[in-house]
């Protein structure tokens, strides 16, 4: 089944028309037209705007057309406590390149340095 058969199934088990289905999530009818008839491929945001607006939908159905169990909860980062050393995301994986010293530099032509060993 492609994905425009999936968004199909989604109007028709809602009983509503493309019309009303593309008012419903905010897009343009020329779009969900141009998705359903194939010529193009949904975008990132327009499959969104069906996942929230539609929550009993399951993502990876619409996405792939298989269902998967399980979810993914990103860690609370407002209970972290970073210290001086440690930069925010992963630039650098610190175990296997060898880091010795960070530099940052400000906006404003200064720069402080951390370092790591």
């Amino acid at each position: 089944m492609l994905i425009q058969d999936r968004i199909l199934v989604i109007l028709k088990s809602n009983n509503l028309s493309a019309s009303e289905f593309a008012s419903k999530i905010g897009i343009n009818r020329s779009n969900l037209s141009h998705v359903l008839s194939g010529r193009n491929k949904p975008s990132l945001d327009f499959l969104a705007k069906i996942i929230t607006n539609y929550p009993n939908v399951n993502a990876s159905w619409l996405i792939t057309g298989e269902t998967r169990e399980g979810g993914f909860t990103a860690p609370d980062e407002s209970k972290r406590v970073s210290s001086p050393n440690e930069t925010r995301g992963s630039l650098v994986d610190t175990s296997t390149q060898g880091v010795e010293k960070i530099v940052v530099f400000y906006t404003n032509g200064t720069f402080k340095e951390y370092s790591l060993r």
